[in-house]
């Protein structure tokens, strides 16, 4: 799709924040050209803060936005399904600080975008084109950027549990593959953190019904949607993060057991090093890669 678009009605949805319990009402509204993915708080005087990795606030066991002291938490989910779906503009009507977890998924919100269509605008769009690799390290987690002409991701997870050791996804992300293969999967957590999570002030809105939960045996609420689903959720958390690019990407990214932080500071620098990327319209030739060219296999 080589223009921008947006969407064509407005939709909205109600649910419980996952980590503080407080019930808000998420509206998405169409929006202009270049206008991005902005966040509105309807309960702050309608204060926006705009889906950009300058405004991530932290990234522990969500991602949340914070603009001149105003929090948004959780966005992780409901970015990795426009980010998906190729949606450039649409303003995010939200009443709390916190999005809806829902299923702990992000299909309803497939589904809500479903209802809402599409509009393609007349601007043209500009993605991001990585030209040059970008790769570090964390101990044993790692992250890397590779020049590639699709949106393509590699993400392996390995928890060290019964149900859940070692899963790797790798995918070219589109509204139809993320639809299909990621959206389902849902948010998990293991039995043995929920009081140490708990006195962080975090989950108070978890349940059997928005989280897969796991003791150190077995799965407590199964079936599992997919039998790699934890491995599918952290991609859907890498697509979401991803979108605090502010623009559509032509790249692979690798990832292996990294998380919120490391994916938004593989965003930081990219976006810190023009010589890295360049952009594009979607019919634009790609510039060849010289022969210092991409090597995942030793890194990442």
């Amino acid at each position: 799709m080589s223009n921008q678009l947006t969407i064509q009605t407005p939709v909205e949805i109600e649910g419980v924040g996952l980590h503080t319990a407080v019930p808000s009402r998420l509206r998405l509204l169409p929006a202009a050209s270049d206008s991005g993915i902005v966040f509105r708080r309807t309960d702050l005087d309608n204060f926006e803060i705009e889906a950009h990795v300058k405004n991530v606030a932290r990234v522990s066991y969500a991602t949340s936005l914070m603009k001149q002291g105003v929090l948004l938490s959780t966005t992780e989910h409901l970015l990795a399904a426009l980010y998906s779906c190729g949606m450039d503009n649409v303003c995010v009507e939200i009443n709390a600080l916190e999005l809806p977890i829902l299923d702990g998924s992000a299909k309803p919100f497939m589904d809500l975008l479903e209802q809402a269509g599409i509009r393609k605008l007349r601007r043209k769009r500009q993605y991001i084109r990585v030209v040059k690799p970008l790769e570090f390290s964390d101990g044993d987690r790692r992250i890397g950027i590779y020049p590639a002409d699709e949106f393509r991701i590699h993400c392996f997870v390995d928890y060290k549990h019964r149900a859940a050791g070692p899963q790797e996804v790798e995918l070219t992300v589109n509204r139809e593959s993320f639809s299909r293969e990621l959206a389902p999967a849902r948010t998990f957590t293991f039995v043995k953190e929920l009081n140490a999570l708990r006195k962080m002030g975090l989950i108070r809105g978890g349940s059997l019904s928005n989280a897969i939960v796991m003791d150190d045996e077995c799965i407590l609420n199964g079936p599992l949607r997919f039998p790699d689903e934890f491995g599918r959720h952290k991609a859907l958390d890498l697509i979401g993060d991803l979108a605090l690019i502010g623009r559509p990407l032509k790249a692979l990214i690798v990832a292996h057991k990294a998380g919120h932080a490391l994916h938004t500071q593989l965003v930081t620098r990219l976006l810190a090093d023009r010589s890295l990327w360049e952009e594009t319209t979607e019919d634009a030739p790609a510039k060849a890669i010289g022969a210092g060219g991409v090597s995942i296999s030793a890194s990442c």
